[in-house]
């Protein structure tokens, strides 16, 4: 098995400057890049409507770095902040409960500077976990995915040299040859993971990298490039430096992971197709196929590429690419991925082995197929975006991470982002429990287990992958809760959190059907469950930081949704 290393002392970062700005698609944001990105101390007394006034000068008294704010409704934005610093949201800074996440915080930040991982003398990125009881097997490399809510963190705290450094780096991992067995990957992809290794003979240090040989199956990681290009763009809003996107090797490398997800083929769908285990669920749970995940990041790693994108010849072309891929993975989505009691009655009442293209049941999917527990989980006031649509198969289990994504994106439109969550806040039990979040609901067990997960004793029901609760999903569910106007979801969710996490100290994952207990083969100081908590904390402190990882709707990707013929039956 091939070793793959680079050596990064040839950091040539060429900055240039762009063409005339031309994009079709319009991303329009909520501008809140030129806010203080530090938490604010809130002042109790003062008046909403001042303090609402004065957050709405600032959000619109400057343009994203590449696209202006414009024709943005006055009302709307206006009404979206009133929510947000209703005095219901706003914290009591002497309140115990406060003190009590200064502590959290303080303690979280220490632990989370404790994981850095330096190579010649320089942060590159932070471990995935540092638990001093286990063995370390693969958790002491540096993870893309696990890395962001880290980059997150500390881009907040102004601390950006540290992921300037991780985008760089992983770039050049990407450019080197990859091979498992005698197969040749893409050159697009990029690494799951990479380690320093030490040679204290020569006193030298050399970065290896993992694109996948090593993991669990084989598989390789289809979200680390969608994560790369998503925290770039983070990076690139948050200092306001488009210096580093600009270089030549950053645009080659944008360009490279695209080619392997806009290229011709047989497919049919304008989705990606997966094999199990290539995202964050790195194990076999079923969600071979089209998963939500996947899909989700493929659309806001989109969106992040046409505000990355130099509009130079080469730039052109992908844009031009990229527009219409947008349009139709917007639509394919909305349409049949989305759930709700009314979708759900119309499948139900489907009928099969429809031909042609006026077919209703257009996957042929069999309502006698829908699985008893979603009728009552389903509420009349909710929806969310189903796991997975293939022919004759639809996985009605929920995902947060796809779902969190779709609202941060504007996959979701605002209805379909209102509608998730309302389903978080009326299955609060199911999705939350006693320890945010849920990664899955429900759980695979008995002969469903065996058959999809071939009996792993890790992803046992209501553990790990399969229906445990993460805590890093905290940062993705209080973004999405200030995105669509509900922080007060996200606080109650991160006060759960805080009266266990630091006493347990920080595990990776909690099990049950409540989350109560802490997972049985869970790694403590797990470093994205601590960095996910601080994101979580500033971003509800200083809301201004959501612009780095929110996109606000376009609205030439919202044309009338016709999801079926018997819709409007």
């Amino acid at each position: 098995m091939p070793s793959f290393t680079v050596d990064p002392e040839d950091d040539t970062e060429n900055s240039g400057t762009k063409a005339g700005e031309l994009t079709p698609l319009k991303i329009q944001e909520f501008d809140f890049s030129k806010l203080e990105i530090r938490p604010r101390n809130h002042n109790i007394d003062r008046h909403r409507s001042c303090e609402v006034k004065a957050l709405f000068e600032l959000s619109m008294a400057s343009a994203s770095p590449r696209h202006t704010l414009k024709n943005l409704d006055h009302l709307k934005i206006t009404e979206h902040l009133e929510n947000a610093y209703s005095p219901s949201w706003r914290s009591n800074v002497n309140s115990p409960k406060a003190s009590i996440g200064s502590h959290l915080q303080a303690e979280a930040w220490e632990a989370l500077r404790r994981s850095l991982v330096h190579f010649r003398g320089r942060p590159v990125g932070t471990i995935a976990a540092m638990d001093p009881s286990e063995e370390a097997l693969n958790y002491n490399q540096v993870f893309v995915r696990d890395f962001v809510p880290s980059a997150l963190a500390f881009l907040m705290s102004r601390e950006p040299e540290i992921v300037r450094n991780f985008l760089t780096k992983t770039l050049r991992l990407q450019s080197w040859e990859k091979k498992i067995d005698r197969f040749q990957l893409g050159a697009g992809v990029m690494p799951a993971s990479f380690k320093v290794f030490q040679d204290p003979i020569r006193n030298t240090e050399t970065l290896i990298a993992d694109f996948g040989e090593s993991a669990i199956g084989r598989v390789a990681p289809v979200d680390s490039g969608f994560w790369w290009i998503i925290l770039l763009r983070a990076y690139t809003r948050a200092t306001g430096d488009s210096s580093l996107a600009d270089t030549p090797d950053c645009q080659q490398g944008i360009r490279l992971i695209l080619s392997l997800c806009l290229s011709e083929g047989f497919d049919t769908f304008p989705t990606l197709l997966c094999a199990d285990g290539c995202c964050m669920i790195d194990r076999r749970m079923g969600i071979y196929g089209y998963p939500i995940e996947i899909q989700a990041l493929f659309f806001m790693a989109l969106r992040c590429a046409l505000n990355l994108l130099k509009q130079d010849d080469k730039g052109k072309e992908f844009v031009e690419l990229i527009t219409k891929r947008l349009h139709a993975l917007s639509y394919h989505l909305r349409s049949y991925f989305w759930l709700d009691f009314r979708q759900l009655n119309d499948i139900y009442r489907y009928k099969t082995e429809e031909y042609s293209h006026t077919a209703v049941n257009k996957f042929n999917v069999m309502p006698d197929s829908l699985p008893d527990w979603l009728f009552d989980f389903v509420p009349n006031r909710g929806g969310y975006f189903i796991g997975n649509v293939s022919p004759a198969r639809m996985d009605f289990r929920w995902f947060c991470l796809g779902n969190c994504i779709a609202i941060l994106s504007s996959l979701a439109t605002p209805n379909q982002s209102a509608a998730i969550m309302d389903l978080i806040e009326a299955r609060w039990t199911e999705l939350v429990g006693e320890m945010p979040l849920k990664v899955c609901y429900p759980a695979l067990e008995n002969h469903e287990w065996r058959v999809i997960t071939g009996c792993d004793p890790k992803n046992t029901r209501w553990s790990y992958h399969n229906g445990g609760s993460w805590p890093v999903l905290l940062w993705l569910l209080t973004a999405a809760s200030i995105k669509t106007g509900r922080p007060q979801i996200a606080r109650r969710a991160i006060e759960l959190a805080e009266t266990r996490l630091l006493k347990d100290s920080w595990p990776e994952y909690y099990d049950g059907t409540l989350g109560r207990y802490v997972g049985k083969q869970a790694r403590k100081f797990q470093t994205w469950s601590i960095a996910g908590y601080l994101v979580a904390k500033m971003m509800l402190e200083d809301p201004s930081h959501l612009g780095m990882v929110a996109l606000e709707e376009d609205k030439q990707m919202t044309p009338p949704l016709r999801r079926s013929a018997s819709w409007s039956r």
